[in-house]
This record gives structure tokens, C-alpha cells and sequence, in this order.
């Protein structure tokens, strides 16, 4: 039984959640719930318990000085409040950490634990994933749900993915079966720029919470630092003429498959969006649009294979024309489709991609195939298999 006494009786809450690893490229996902509780003065309630769910070897405790103190941080997953009050007043109960090493169905039940007993209406997972996309444009964002009535009455995709997944996929298929709406939304990430953070794609996925929840995020200089990002990808691909001409490649198949989405309903709802905000912050400024920002440390990234794809949404995007890396031969497809690029300077580990550890835990040795009551033995490892791919 779970007891809460410091939490207050919530109103219409929705649970939000993002785990940072092999569901999380560029750090997107996580970037966006960690800025939804900036904004609205988050209030942690409650952790799981580290031990339960964390292999130390792969996801490491950090030391920290307080004074002359020295304290130590354990990887873990915290759930948080906030209280929105426009345009109407609701509460989201945020769930921020970190893809567990194990016991994937416990993990699961002890959140769909807390949402029972806040009275969650309903679960948003986000995720972000690496695809041929080009930076240049909007990010790609789809949603997906494993129940056929909400996908019908939110106009979502029913997930038919078959194959790896993660914690994002279990968590999905968790509700389902609790009875529990859930929806996800995926991000797609140029695999091409791959380190995080980046801006553009967290402030898509907060575009879609918006959307589906009728709230009223406050962004702050969240737009500035997304169109810093893009100028800065575009100096970057402006110095490599063969990246440069992978770009237009991707920019052209971007575009000819999307001609038809270019819909009154998909207008109607961006200006819907531009004057809730509008009315929240006066006039906009000359040139201020939904994406934009300050150049963080930009450098470029190679996918190194399968495991930071978003296998979610294979098939989901359109397939760029091939440009395989003439220093080597281009992997081979990953689960969400297409191939990397060119080869790019200065490539290295994917975000969220962590070194590997000799095993999953102290007492599982070698990683093998997931445990029976389990997940994936770390970033990449195999999934779950009770589920049906999701």
C-alpha cells in the first residue's frame, strides 16, 4: 500500500514522463519534463528505490561536496506535482529518471502504484528517437497508443510496432493492461547531430503536451535557445560540402512526403498555439516562432547502430536517399528504419549511450537475454518479451 500523506488532493491529474537512455536521443524527452517542473516549481513526493531497479555499473552514483560533506547521489526515478492554473487549473504529477536495468513489470506496477492512488486520468510517456530527418525542418513528432478507443477519439496512430523496445514501449503496454489511458509521443532526432541537448526537439514534444492537455507551457528562452541550436547546425553542415548535400537529400524527401500534411487543420492548430501564447506574453517580436535559441556545445555525431534508433516508429518516416560513409561501410538498418549519413568529424558514443558494464547486476553475471521479470540488461540490451513488442 502506498501512502502519501504529503500530497495534496490533486485536480484532473494527468501523469507526464520521460527516462533519460535509450529511449531519450538528444535528451529531449527528458529535457522536457525536467523543464515542466522548472517552470512550475516541481515538488518531489516521492523516489524508488535505487536498489531495486538500478545496476551501479551501468548507471554510477555521483559524489558531491555540501560544505566540507561529501554526499553521494544514487541514479534512481522521482516523481514530482505542479499545479497548472491556466487555462484552467489542473495538476501534472511529473516521472523523471532513468531507463532501469531490470525488473522492467515491477518498475511499471510501482508507478501505475502512484497513479492509482493520486487518481491519474491518464499517462503521457515521452520519447525522442534518431531517424533521417533533416535539422532544417519542424521536428517530426508522432504519437501512438495502444488503445484503439483513444486512438479514435485523439486521432493517434495505434501502435503496430513489432520488435526491441523499451522501458517507453513496456510503460505504454503496462497501462493498457492496468486500464490506464496512455499515450506517447515521439520525437525524431537528426542522426547526424545526435548530442545533446537539443532544443528544437524538446520544444516539439512540449508543443504536443500542450495540444493534447489544453494547457499553457511557459517557455522562456526555451524558443531563443532552438533557434541558436539550428543556426548552429547549419554553420557546421555549411563547412562539409558532402554533408551540406546529404541535408538537401534528406530536406527533398522531407518535403515531397509531406506535401499532403500541409492541411487546414494542421495550420488551424499552430495558430491556435501562437495565440494562447500570445495572449499569455503581448505582441511577439520580430521573427519569433516556435523554434529557436542559444547555441549550446554543438559537435557532430555518427548513429553507431541500432540501439538509440526509436524502434517505436520504424517504418514511421520517409527513407532518405542512402549516403554510406565513404571512410567505412554504413551500418545496417536499425529498427527504426533508414541509415546513417555521411561520415562526420568528431563523431562518437550516442547520447544516452553508456559504457558497458560486465553484466547487468551483482548476481545476473555476464548480460545475456532479459530476465523473466525484467528488461533490457542496459542501453541497447534486449527487451522484455511478455509484451508484444510495444
Amino acid at each position: 500500500m502506498i501512502e502519501l500523506e504529503d500530497v495534496p488532493e490533486l485536480i484532473d491529474p494527468v501523469m507526464v514522463a520521460a527516462f533519460e537512455g535509450w529511449n531519450d536521443a538528444g535528451d529531449a524527452a527528458s529535457a522536457a519534463v525536467g523543464h515542466l517542473d522548472q517552470v512550475w516549481g516541481g515538488k518531489v513526493f516521492a523516489a524508488l528505490d535505487a536498489e531495486d531497479y538500478y545496476d551501479f555499473q551501468v548507471n554510477r552514483p555521483t559524489v558531491w561536496m555540501d560544505g566540507a560533506v561529501r554526499r553521494i547521489t544514487w541514479p534512481t526515478t522521482r516523481l514530482s506535482v505542479v499545479r497548472v492554473t491556466e487555462p484552467r487549473p489542473r495538476d501534472l504529477v511529473l516521472v523523471r529518471g532513468i531507463e532501469p536495468s531490470m525488473r522492467w513489470r515491477s518498475f511499471c506496477n510501482e508507478l501505475l502504484g502512484f497513479a492509482h492512488e493520486l487518481g491519474v486520468e491518464m499517462v503521457v510517456v515521452l520519447g525522442a528517437l534518431l531517424g533521417d530527418t533533416p535539422h532544417t525542418r519542424p521536428v517530426p513528432v508522432s504519437g501512438v497508443t495502444s488503445d484503439p478507443g483513444l486512438a479514435r477519439s485523439l486521432e493517434l496512430e495505434e501502435s503496430r510496432y513489432e520488435g526491441p523496445t523499451g522501458i517507453v514501449g513496456v510503460l505504454q503496454e503496462a497501462c493498457a493492461h492496468a486500464g490506464v489511458p496512455a499515450v506517447t509521443f515521439w520525437a525524431a532526432v537528426p542522426h547526424y547531430v545526435a548530442q545533446p541537448p537539443n532544443p528544437k526537439a524538446t520544444l516539439a514534444l512540449l508543443n504536443k503536451v500542450e495540444d493534447l492537455l489544453d494547457l499553457r507551457i511557459p517557455l522562456g528562452e526555451l524558443p531563443e535557445d532552438s533557434r541558436a541550436w539550428q543556426i548552429g547546425v547549419d554553420q557546421l553542415a555549411a563547412e562539409d560540402s558532402e554533408v551540406a548535400e546529404y541535408v538537401q537529400q534528406l530536406e527533398e524527401a522531407r518535403d515531397t512526403a509531406e506535401l499532403p500534411e500541409a492541411s487546414g487543420d494542421a495550420i488551424a492548430r499552430e495558430f491556435e498555439r501562437y495565440l494562447r501564447r500570445r495572449g499569455d506574453q503581448g505582441p511577439a517580436e520580430p521573427g519569433e516562432g516556435p523554434e529557436g535559441g542559444r547555441a549550446g556545445s554543438l559537435r557532430w555525431e555518427e548513429s553507431r547502430g541500432p540501439e538509440r534508433r526509436g524502434p517505436e516508429h520504424r517504418g514511421q518516416e520517409q527513407r532518405a536517399p542512402e549516403r554510406p560513409s565513404p571512410a567505412r561501410p554504413a551500418p545496417p538498418d536499425g529498427p527504426a528504419g533508414g541509415r546513417p549519413g555521411p561520415e562526420l568529424p568528431d563523431g562518437g558514443r550516442a547520447p544516452g549511450e553508456r559504457e558497458a558494464a560486465p553484466g547487468t547486476d551483482a548476481e545476473s553475471g555476464p548480460a545475456g537475454p532479459a530476465e523473466e521479470d525484467g528488461g533490457a540488461s542496459g542501453p541497447g540490451g534486449p527487451a522484455d518479451r511478455d509484451g508484444d513488442g510495444r
